[in-house]
């Protein structure tokens, strides 16, 4: 999985499409459902497993916050921008 692609998607098992929001860290990601973007998960890469981590709504949101507040103070502006468009169109 390349984490630095702007869209990255992936086949959840009982989900279907998810759509990459955000890297958190090296090894994980948060994700979407496609379509009503209702559904959150972390997704956690260990070589070549997945393992998908339901979370709530609220604790995707703050995670975003924090992912904006640390490309911010790092000078990353490009990604900074791209990051902050998909938190309005996701959470406002």
């Amino acid at each position: 999985m390349n984490l630095e692609s702007p869209e990255t998607y992936i086949n959840h098992p009982t989900w279907g499409l998810l759509y990459r929001i955000s890297m958190v860290d090296e090894s994980q990601e948060l994700f979407t459902t496609l379509y009503a973007q209702r559904l959150f998960f972390i997704v956690t890469t260990e070589g070549k497993t997945m393992k998908f981590q339901p979370i709530g709504r609220t604790e995707a949101k703050m995670m975003l916050e924090n992912r904006l507040r640390s490309l911010r103070r790092t000078g990353l502006h490009q990604e900074y921008d791209q990051l902050q468009s998909v938190f309005k169109r996701t959470f406002q």
